[in-house]
């Protein structure tokens, strides 16, 4: 069964709970400052680990020291679903362990 869109409402309940994501068009999005280029490039390797085993992958832009991620769902049209919630809260974990804000 393929996931269902969000509605604005649930959208922005389910942002309320992640500090730092927000809404951006069609996508949820947050940028993470990390204490070097380095980890920040560490950030992304686990980041890919983790969207390999949830079989649902963002965008993600490495800069000197931040990591940009964005997501959507594709295979509903590119709307926000749960499969994106559940992505931004592991990469909330990961970078807690990472040092990131």
């Amino acid at each position: 069964m393929a996931p269902e869109p969000l509605s604005q409402k649930e959208i922005e309940d389910r942002l309320r709970e992640l500090p730092g994501w927000s809404l951006q068009d069609d996508r949820i999005a947050r940028t993470y400052r990390l204490g070097s280029h380095f980890a920040a490039a560490a950030m992304v390797v686990h980041v890919a680990a983790v969207q390999e085993e949830l079989d649902h992958h963002s965008d993600l832009a490495l800069g000197y020291r931040t990591l940009a991620l964005s997501v959507n769902t594709h295979s509903v049209g590119g709307a926000v679903t749960e499969l994106d919630f559940a992505l931004a809260r592991r990469v909330e974990d990961i970078a807690s362990g990472h040092g990131a804000h």
